[in-house]
């Protein structure tokens, strides 16, 4: 039998009189299918959460990422509870300070060093501070369509910005090296930085990889022009290798920004530099009240250190391979154009004969009215705690759901 949400309903009335939107930001449903998402959750636990009218999910969600070792991980949570009872917001910073950096200069490829800060908007603005600080230039550029919070310059938020904001930001498409050629010939001796994640992961749009030798083209550019290379590594950081996704692609940046998946839903965050950023970074003054809380940092510490002993970027790799194989043969047996475009631990659905969505949000829909929390607009996320009992069972849901659209849309 399908789920039904009358609490959750109930409970978005409520919150929508206090709170503005009722949920903000990217966990507004606006994004979801009305009367079949559940809008808040009881629990969660592994791969699943439960929601407030008691119907329980596989999720691959994740939190938009942060989840990458299963929800109320106990080696996790512990190091969080242990330390915190040990004080939080401490002035001095406890000595995992030291312990976390060594150890992100130990596993990352490209950290010579390494910084702390909240959430993965602290990271990028921070990392632009250092871009223009190093060369004592203004000019930044980005990738059409990327994402790197809702700060005025990163070019996702609408309202209340202006044109000064923008004014020394440069967009460019992403993976193309011809046109970033052109932008830094026109702007010699102008441009800062270039910020681009590992590879494009827009919403609403198919993922795309990086063409062979483009990020090693990338580097000669700005090597040849003293700009600086950074990467936004936030959401795909360590699902595709604990190294970072630079070492997957087989590059360095010059700076790299973490969050997310770094301490398995802690909030913590993470800005690594090469040798040559190094005096800009000392130079420069970020910090906040609770960037150098301990208990984020001893759960980051369990959260890589766990990691890396169970492999869990190889882990999310496999069951999002048998993912992938599980839906696109389901989909083309129902005869179905559809796909799974991205790295195997962070796919994105889409059916390719459609530009408005509507099968692939029938598709979700029915997914989450049996069981499976699956996005249409954005990438998803397989978690080290996903079993092959879990995709299993997902792929029979995902496979009733695909009958569903063959007898709405006919293909």
């Amino acid at each position: 039998m399908a789920y039904t949400f009358t609490q959750s309903r109930e409970l978005f009335q409520r919150a929508a009189r206090v709170i503005p939107q009722g949920i903000y930001g990217h966990f507004n449903p606006s994004t979801t299918i009305p009367g079949s998402y559940p809008y808040f959750i009881s629990r969660a636990k592994g791969p699943r959460f439960w929601d407030v009218d008691g119907n329980e999910y596989i999720d691959y969600s994740c939190a938009y990422g942060p989840m990458i070792l299963g929800y109320a991980h106990d080696r996790v949570d512990e190091a969080f509870a242990t330390q915190a009872r040990k004080g939080t917001a401490t002035m001095p910073p406890s000595t995992l300070l030291i312990d976390l950096a060594e150890k992100m200069v130990e596993v990352n490829d490209c950290a010579d060093w390494a910084m702390f800060a909240k959430n993965g908007a602290d990271t990028t603005s921070w990392a632009l501070v250092l871009a223009r600080g190093y060369r004592r230039r203004n000019k930044i550029v980005l990738a059409n369509g990327g994402y790197h919070g809702t700060q005025p310059w990163a070019g996702s938020n609408h309202t209340g910005i202006s044109p000064a904001d923008r004014a020394d930001i440069i967009m460019v498409p992403w993976g193309d090296l011809d046109s970033f050629q052109r932008i830094v010939d026109e702007n010699k001796g102008q441009i800062a930085g270039a910020m681009f994640t590992p590879y494009h992961h827009p919403v609403f749009e198919q993922q795309v990889l990086p063409a062979p030798g483009y990020w090693q083209g990338m580097r000669r550019i700005c090597d040849e022009n003293d700009i600086v290379l950074m990467i936004d590594d936030v959401r795909a950081g360590w699902r595709l290798d604990i190294k970072g996704s630079a070492h997957y692609f087989g590059f360095k940046p010059d700076l790299a920004c973490y969050c997310k998946a770094i301490a398995n839903g802690y909030p913590i965050s993470a800005l690594v530099g090469t040798d040559k950023m190094r005096i800009v970074a000392s130079k420069a003054f970020q910090t906040g009240s609770y960037w150098n809380n301990s208990p984020e940092m001893a759960a980051a510490l369990a959260c890589i250190d766990e990691m890396q002993k169970i492999d869990a970027a190889g882990i999310c790799d496999a069951r999002g391979l048998q993912l992938r194989r599980g839906l696109e043969e389901c989909a083309a047996a129902r005869g179905l154009q559809f796909n799974m475009s991205g790295p195997n631990a962070i796919p994105f659905l889409h059916f390719t004969n459609e530009k408005n969505f509507k099968r692939a949000q029938l598709f979700c829909k029915e997914c989450s009215l049996h069981g499976v929390f699956f996005f249409w607009h954005h990438n998803m996320f397989l978690s080290a705690a996903h079993t092959e009992d879990d995709i299993r069972k997902t792929v029979d849901v995902a496979d009733r759901a695909f009958k569903t659209v063959k007898e709405h849309f006919g293909g």
